[in-house]
């Protein structure tokens, strides 16, 4: 009787129903879009991150730029002396060539005993350092003193007349240089198991061994590698050293770039740079995620000067539109579901509540007739149950409609994030080159991603019990309203 006389209702009252049902779905749908986009911004994210980081990495150690007291100067750019008799000098003209490879201003290496003391600490699966560091590459021409002389003469240029000479390197009687820079990573060969070159692939060549660690050897990023037009067996000046190039490596993700331009031992890129003993970042993998908070405080505690940030942490570092994206959905994008669910709820019990109202007499006749009200209670509670969740799945359908719609489309986000500062007037010229002057380090991922929205089972879980959530609201307060009615004084109520 109770299915029967459900049915009926539902039938005699389908505007109502089609109104709380459709506001429902409404609200259901948005809920599941806001939380899918919510949830394709964190693989982004998760995606750009595994790029710098690794595959595994659950906690970062690193130290944090210390600005130079007053009086006290920073870390300068390399900078480039030539002697009398540096360079190779053919027809008037001196070529000169240097390279430096230093940590770059704005970053800061620490002591390599912090990874010791990480790999000491419980609940630590592995640990692994590098060392992040940019290439700085001079290149230039000038005349040699006779040659500009000589020049001067034949034009008719008076010497300490001020003027300048035609000829020379740059067409006017003067020099011209360059100078170009590429990010360098010093990696730990013996424990890869985590950190930057677990998130990559080899295209070609071979990866490093245990036997490369104190060698002269690089790996590129293929990107790189394309550009500079090197390959496989040529070599590579990486601080004023000549490296060979063993492989060359692309990402894994196909949204994500790899960490930098080149890779070389760590135990070599100390020693070339100058910083013997020393590191710029620790990566950590803890037992579990369930101990990735503990053992980052253990770190905090063991190393109170550096900076150690989780995956979490770390996703604020992820700048561009993605980070933009990020923002609007964890704030407008969260308040806008609520809003709007909150509005489907509180329509669904006025609409319940007013039906309850025009149909007195109905109750009272059910109550005279031998109804309890927990009878009448059950009744409205069912009508509103079932108006939720024909709501529910119709908003499951808009919803996965929606989520199609936007994974189709594609969006593009830029995406962002740096290992080290970027600083200078140069800054943003991007990897593989730079200007003279400029303060730029390592930037270890840019990259544009097709935003997807991913679909789970738990997501539409959630659709479905907010609907069945709403269902049960409404159906509280009308059959909270019902069971106030007493026969008599209904039936009366009623011409």
């Amino acid at each position: 009787m109770f299915g029967t006389y459900l049915y009926r209702e539902l039938s005699n009252r389908r505007k109502q129903t089609t109104i709380i049902a459709a506001g429902m779905a409404l609200a259901i749908a948005l809920v599941m879009i806001v939380s899918g986009v919510a949830a394709g911004v964190r693989d982004a994210q998760a995606s750009v991150l595994a790029s710098i980081y690794g595959v595994g990495t659950d906690i970062t150690v690193t130290q944090e730029p210390v600005q130079p007291a007053e009086g006290e100067q920073g870390q300068q750019q390399p900078r480039f002396q030539f002697g009398a008799n540096d360079g190779a000098t053919a027809d008037g003209t001196t070529e000169l060539s240097q390279s430096r490879l230093t940590s770059g201003a704005g970053s800061t290496t620490f002591d390599a005993d912090a990874l010791t003391t990480a790999v000491g600490l419980d609940n630590v699966a592995a640990a692994t350092a590098t060392l992040t560091l940019n290439n700085v590459s001079f290149t230039g021409e000038i005349p040699t003193r006779d040659a500009a002389s000589a020049q001067g003469t034949e034009a008719g240029v008076e010497p300490g007349s001020g003027q300048a000479a035609p000829g020379g390197p740059d067409g006017a009687g003067g020099s011209s240089f360059s100078v170009e820079t590429f990010t360098v990573t010093g990696i730990d060969v013996v424990g890869e198991s985590i950190g930057p070159l677990t998130s990559v692939e080899l295209v070609d060549g071979r990866a490093f061994e245990t036997s490369d660690a104190d060698s002269t050897v690089v790996i590129l990023d293929a990107g790189y590698a394309a550009t500079s037009s090197l390959s496989v067996g040529d070599t590579l000046e990486v601080g004023g050293e000549e490296f060979e190039i063993i492989g060359t490596v692309t990402s894994t993700s196909s949204e994500a770039t790899t960490a930098s331009n080149t890779y070389i031992p760590l135990n070599t890129a100390q020693r070339v740079s100058g910083l013997d003993g020393q590191i710029s970042t620790v990566y950590v993998q803890a037992g579990s995620s369930t101990e990735i908070a503990s053992v980052q405080a253990s770190l905090q505690n063991a190393l109170p000067d550096a900076s150690v940030k989780t995956q979490e942490d770390l996703a604020s570092s992820v700048s561009g539109s993605l980070s933009t994206a990020s923002d609007l959905v964890g704030k407008l994008g969260t308040w806008l579901s609520v809003v709007v669910l909150a509005a489907a709820f509180l329509i669904s019990v006025l609409l319940t509540t007013s039906g309850v109202a025009r149909r007195t007499r109905e109750f009272g006749t059910l109550k005279a007739i031998g109804w309890s009200n927990g009878a009448v209670v059950r009744q409205v509670a069912g009508e509103s149950l079932v108006q939720g969740a024909i709501g529910g799945v119709g908003g499951v359908v808009v919803g996965l409609l929606g989520t199609l719609a936007i994974n189709l489309a594609a969006p593009v986000l830029s995406a962002s994030a740096t290992a080290t500062a970027v600083s200078g007037p140069g800054a943003g010229g991007g990897p593989g080159g730079g200007r003279f002057g400029d303060a730029t380090t390592a930037v270890a991922a840019t990259t544009d991603i097709a935003l997807q929205i991913p679909v789970t089972l738990g997501i539409i879980g959630i659709a479905v019990a907010l609907a069945v959530l709403g269902g049960l609201i409404a159906g509280a307060f009308g059959g909270w309203r019902a069971a106030k009615l007493r026969p008599a004084e209904a039936l009366r109520s009623v011409n």
